[in-house]
């Protein structure tokens, strides 16, 4: 088993693409819905500490909080804008109600969505620009076509996609360069690694959600082994589940061949202190821990 190490107080830099952005990433979602209450000046303060920490990628989406995320995002940033990667998202429609969303990505819906998205944030431009997930009702092409456009128009930086497969991020790749993909990933949910080869041989870079796999950890589902192997794990080392789960994450880069910067979301500034330990571990010998204690509950005949 691994030692703790000493606490790491500088977080490095990936590049996703030819965009340069910090190791790890704050997702801003739950500030807006999905965690009781929203407390903007709470969620301001997140925002601002995982800044001074060094945590400079920020993910919102026009459909977190119907909007609203946008807004408490530009406003936190507002005289910070040039110490962050500001990203976003557009595609999935839910103006009619969630029962009735459509996943949407013609031309004009993309350029409107792109100017709604700008006035929320209050920028002038957005770093990475993510289509949320594949278009149900056009072709792919048309869509990153679309957000080619406002490459040109000086409105995006860069442009990303999110939950595609291979073929779809070759398709899209051909139209404009990607830089980034985002999609779920941990030691519960591995489906993203059937895509990671397309993303090697593109250059394009993996930003992980859902990556601590809290609903296993906290007992929210059934009970589970890999979570009880992550607790060991933890205790050996003297972390969180949370941190070790973290680690294993970035440990993949190397492994799968593409930069790996995961996003964790919280609305509370203390957690941010609790993510950042995840970097003062060995993650090479985390991940080993893991996978040896996984293996041995398999050879013991337990659930995975």
């Amino acid at each position: 088993m691994t030692t703790p190490a000493p606490r790491v107080t500088t977080v490095e830099t990936v590049r996703l693409g030819r965009l340069a952005v910090s190791a790890l990433g704050l997702g801003c979602m739950r500030m807006s819905e999905y965690s009781g209450p929203v407390d903007w000046e709470r969620s301001t303060a997140a925002i601002h500490r995982a800044i001074e920490a060094g945590l400079t990628l920020l993910d919102t989406a026009d459909i977190y909080g119907s909007g609203h995320n946008e807004v408490l995002v530009g406003r936190a940033i507002r005289d910070r804008r040039d110490e962050v990667q500001l990203a976003t998202k557009f595609g999935i429609d839910r103006s009619r109600g969630d029962a009735e969303r459509v996943i949407r990505g013609e031309r004009k819906y993309v350029l409107a969505a792109c100017t709604a998205s700008l006035l929320r944030l209050d920028v002038d431009v957005i770093d990475l620009y993510y289509l949320h997930r594949p278009p149900g009702d056009v072709p792919i092409e048309e869509t990153v076509g679309a957000m080619a456009e406002l490459v040109e128009a000086g409105k995006v930086r860069h442009l990303g996609l999110s939950e595609v497969s291979g073929e779809q991020l070759r398709r899209a790749h051909a139209v404009h360069p990607i830089a980034a993909v985002q999609s779920e990933y941990s030691l519960w949910n591995r489906a993203v690694e059937q895509v990671t080869p397309a993303m090697a041989e593109l250059g394009v870079g993996l930003v992980p959600y859902q990556t601590v796999g809290s609903r296993y950890l906290r007992g929210m589902t059934v009970p589970d082994a890999t979570a009880e192997r992550v607790r060991e794990v933890a205790t050996a080392v003297g972390a969180t589940p949370a941190q070790v789960a973290l680690a294993w994450v970035c440990a993949q880069a190397e492994r799968v061949g593409v930069p790996i910067v995961p996003i964790v979301g919280t609305t509370r500034p203390e957690r941010i202190e609790e993510y950042l330990g995840a970097y003062a571990l060995d993650a090479a010998a985390v991940d080993l821990d893991v996978r040896t204690l996984i293996e041995y509950g398999r050879q013991q005949g337990e659930p995975e």
